[in-house]
């Protein structure tokens, strides 16, 4: 198995990916192929992305993994030593492949890869429900962070904030 930033030759595979992510969590909703292509290919491959997409993949082709994730500063850290940190947005492995190391495999070179561009942690949330990847997390070593909870807007409330005077 590989990890590395995707190439060009993945792309394809990747799509395939993705639409396995979205049925994942949309209730096994399909999208269609070309939309989640050209999603990925004018907007999170796209010149000045915020978000770096690192693959795992068997042959260097067929990908089987992903991690998508973006380094960011800290507005309250301003030691140099820890003001970046690498936030992890994404971390899926196809169903056939969990439990093989691939995850394991994904972390670990994000670890690297984090910690050559001057980053000293890595930060992700995870779904409260998502216990086998909790377990996971907390088997490499990650620690829940006591004092964060995740918020959205979205819809009807979040129309109401945007256009509050």
């Amino acid at each position: 198995m590989q990890v590395d930033l995707v190439g060009e030759p993945q792309h394809a595979s990747l799509v395939d990916l993705l639409v396995e992510l979205h049925a994942f969590y949309n209730e096994g909703t399909v999208a269609p192929r070309e939309t989640v292509r050209a999603h990925l290919l004018d907007r999170l491959l796209a010149p000045g992305s915020p978000q770096q997409l690192a693959v795992a993949s068997t042959d260097g082709h067929e990908v089987v993994g992903l991690a998508a994730f973006g380094f960011v500063h800290s507005l309250v850290d301003f030691d140099p030593a820890l003001r970046r940190h690498c936030q992890l947005k994404e971390l899926y492995v196809r169903a056939g492949h969990r439990s093989a190391g691939v995850g394991h495999a994904l972390m670990a070179w994000l670890a690297r890869h984090a910690a050559t561009h001057g980053c000293h942690r890595i930060d992700w949330p995870v779904k409260a429900t998502n216990l086998r990847g909790i377990a996971f997390y907390e088997g490499l070593g990650a620690q829940r962070v006591p004092d964060r909870l995740s918020y959205r807007l979205v819809g009807p409330a979040l129309g109401a904030l945007a256009n509050h005077a």
